[in-house]
């Protein structure tokens, strides 16, 4: 697996062997061009991240940080020694945590984030139970983005709190589907 481009293009990244299924390269080269220049200086939160392969490629387009999150051990092992290898230590921070319980925390931090990737394991209640922690929880800015890759045998919600589905694009089995958060409504004044 390689980076498609910026900064780190055609770089490898490890892979992680046996339960991952990796973003394929058509879907990220896909989702990142869905996305375009705006992902340039965002923070980045990459959850399930597996081999890390969605937050490196943003942090390639010039997102200013990431922040992955990853709680199987093989995964970690990997995610790191990725990171290590491209030199990232810097602009990047692991969870190795359960989803939710790493957004918990992380909004406890007062952390905030303009992108968001979901890429959990298929067929599970993951997906939808970390894109409402993301719409509960004040971690997304208004105007954040949210792009929650699964099969195209689940559904998830148009809505989801302030997360409003833009689009969903199907790539084989794979789906992609993006969300915005809303801007706050504009406060009354007496």
């Amino acid at each position: 697996m390689r980076i498609i481009a910026g900064e780190f293009k055609g770089r490898r990244l490890a892979p992680v062997k046996g339960r991952v299924r990796p973003t394929a390269a058509k879907v990220r080269e896909a989702v990142f061009s869905i996305l375009g220049p705006a992902v340039s200086g965002l923070r980045v939160l990459d959850l399930f991240a597996g081999t890390g392969a969605l937050g490196i490629e943003a942090l390639s387009r010039g997102a200013a940080v990431a922040v992955f999150v990853e709680d199987h051990p093989e995964s970690l092992k990997v995610l790191r020694r990725n990171l290590e290898d491209l030199g990232l230590a810097d602009r990047t921070t692991v969870w190795a945590l359960p989803v939710t319980t790493a957004l918990k925390k992380l909004a406890g931090r007062g952390e905030s984030f303009g992108l968001a990737f979901l890429d959990p394991p298929y067929g599970g209640p993951d997906a939808a139970a970390a894109l409402t922690a993301l719409a509960e929880l004040p971690l997304l800015g208004p105007g954040a983005r949210v792009v929650v890759e699964h099969s195209r045998r689940e559904s998830l919600p148009e809505a989801c709190g302030a997360l409003t589905r833009l689009t969903v694009r199907r790539y084989g089995d794979t789906q992609v589907a993006f969300y915005l958060m809303a801007e706050p409504a504009p406060q009354e004044h007496d």
